[in-house]
């Protein structure tokens, strides 16, 4: 394959775009230069990036006016030259002002041709010159195979999947994503040595597919290899076959794949973003234990289109108050009637367009970019000013918890933050508990203890929320400062059916009875699961059994009763 691409690639046109506003200049150097190039033409810098954006892997050579509407040729210099992906283009700028060529080569043109076009054989030579020292470039600072698998490394993988689109526009295409699980832990058990091995077993295993099938394939960066691969149907029986292939050549019993794929990809798209489309498969697949696929198709694509459409509704949703703050009531039993004790904040988002959009869906999407500071910045503030309402139409405090995110704990001014909005309503910084979950303390757990510590110094109560759910050692937890225990919702679901849950709900209860804390059961709907939990010696209690989350105004006989 890598023979035939490389003959095809002799014999044909290189690409050269040319940028002129001027009709009668663009068709001049069409005409002069069509013989012997693919000419594309562009009147104006923009139009001239879409080519670029779409064409930039085959593209050889750019010839660019200066002076254009819309974006002018300074403008598309800076963006090429900023851009790893383009600066690699070479760009012969054309223009009489001569005063402009020590600008544009600092802004990366190779050369310079001066209006009017009068000198064809000149124009030729500096054109088939600016290419050649491009390409022979390329060529010295990269090298075609990946030296440790003897695949294709990116670079050339990306050149010659461009061939097969030009050469065979018939073809029915697949793009695929292969990734090792868990890769760095078996490179610290097993050793790099045999991670190696692993990786070159890998390229064995796509090099045997890729004999019987038009396509290709390379090591992008460590344990992730891209294929382009004639469309196949069976992907798997691919994935249990290179599995076992893995683990014969290997000897690692348990290493496991996972397969991201793009099938019948759109190949109007430029490679990168059908790439991208197979990563986001492959991303569903990420905390599998066992080898699997997916595949990027119409429903991953409108949940993609979907997911960018809630991000950028976000601050104007913020503006116009689509997001509303419930508050989920908590009961202590350990008397004989249960007692309103605390709340917990909920956001919920009313859209305008889509309705009630689940947390499930935009909370895990906010933690992924980094805008669920901004909302947990919104709940804070809006729980905070509650706990005040409720203090001056009922006489009575009501505290209330809410989310503190990952995110939130690695920002410098969290602690600050907080204490300023306690300040504001006029509260005391035990009635807003700060729920944290347990895998939050997971990987660089030391610097979240120290800002756990300090707000904890400040009076803040922290609550370990989704408890058994994450990795806490018990030799962690000594150490860890809480407040209180929150069972994750799961065992709490199944803690009358299953025996092995409910021996997880007494083996949390006697861990929170050493560290001396209270806890919290969430998720709890039925009577037999608070009688259960009663007699276990659970302390607070919340869920659907004593309420459903409420907006606050619904909440008031609640806590008008806790007044009397």
């Amino acid at each position: 394959m890598k023979t035939v691409l490389r003959m095809e690639k002799e014999t044909r046109k290189r690409k050269l775009l040319i940028v002129e506003d001027e009709i009668i200049n663009r068709m001049m150097l069409g005409r002069m230069l069509s013989d012997e190039y693919d000419v594309l033409y562009a009147e104006n810098g923009q139009k001239a990036l879409d080519i670029i954006k779409n064409q930039c892997e085959t593209l050889s050579i750019i010839l660019l006016d200066l002076m254009m509407p819309v974006m002018d040729g300074y403008q598309l210099l800076e963006i090429l030259s900023g851009d790893k992906r383009y600066k690699t283009i070479p760009v012969i700028v054309m223009t009489s002002d001569k005063s402009a060529e020590i600008k544009t080569l600092q802004l990366g043109a190779v050369d310079f041709i001066p209006k009017p076009y009068d000198m064809p054989g000149v124009i030729k030579a500096r054109i088939k010159r600016s290419i050649k020292l491009a390409e022979e470039s390329r060529v010295l600072t990269a090298v075609e195979d990946d030296e440790l698998t003897g695949l294709y490394n990116k670079e050339f993988f990306y050149q010659y999947a461009g061939d097969i689109d030009m050469y065979h526009p018939e073809l029915n295409m697949d793009t695929a994503i292969i990734n090792v699980n868990r890769f760095h832990l078996i490179n610290e058990q097993y050793g790099h040595k045999v991670g190696d091995e692993l990786l070159r077993a890998i390229a064995d295993c796509l090099r045997l597919v890729l004999r019987k099938n038009i396509g290709l394939a390379c090591r992008s960066h460590s344990d992730i290899f891209f294929v382009y691969i004639a469309h196949q149907e069976d992907y798997d029986y691919l994935c249990r076959r290179m599995t076992e292939e893995l683990g014969a050549v290997s000897g690692i019993p348990d290493v496991s794949i996972r397969v991201g794929v793009y099938k019948h990809c759109d190949r109007s798209l430029p490679l990168v973003e059908r790439i991208d489309r197979a990563a986001i498969a492959c991303n569903l697949c990420r905390g599998s234990y066992i080898t699997t696929y997916a595949c990027y198709d119409q429903e991953l694509h409108e949940k993609e289109l979907f997911a960018e459409k809630l991000i950028r509704d976000m601050d104007k949703a913020l503006e116009q108050g689509q997001f509303k703050v419930y508050y989920q009531p908590k009961y202590n039993i350990e008397g004989n009637t249960p007692a309103l004790s605390s709340a917990e904040a909920l956001i919920r988002w009313i859209h305008p367009e889509h309705g009630f959009i689940s947390p499930g869906v935009f909370i895990p999407l906010f933690e992924e970019n980094g805008l669920i500071q901004k909302l947990d910045h919104f709940v804070w503030n809006e729980a905070a000013a509650q706990i005040t309402k409720w203090k001056k139409e009922f006489g009575v405090s009501v505290p209330i918890s809410v989310n503190v995110s990952r995110v939130d704990m690695f920002d410098p001014n969290l602690e600050s933050k907080l204490l300023k909005i306690v300040e504001n309503n006029g509260i005391t910084t035990a009635e807003l508990m700060l729920e944290i979950t347990e895998s939050a303390y997971t990987g660089n757990n030391k610097q979240i203890i120290d800002v756990v510590e300090r707000m904890q110094a400040d009076g803040f109560r922290i609550e370990m929320d989704d408890f058994g759910s994450g990795y806490s050692s018990l030799n962690m937890l000594s150490s860890l400062p809480i407040d209180i225990l929150k069972i994750d919702m799961g065992f709490v679901r199944r803690v009358c059916e299953s025996e092995k849950d409910k021996r997880m709900v007494e083996i949390v209860l006697e861990i929170a009875k050493m560290l001396d804390v209270p806890v919290v059961a969430e998720g709890v709907e039925t009577e037999e699961q608070y009688l259960l939990l009663k007699k276990l010696g659970c302390n607070i209690i919340q869920g659907y059994y004593f309420s459903r989350p409420e907006p606050p105004e619904k909440l008031v006989e609640k806590i008008s009763a806790l007044a009397k």
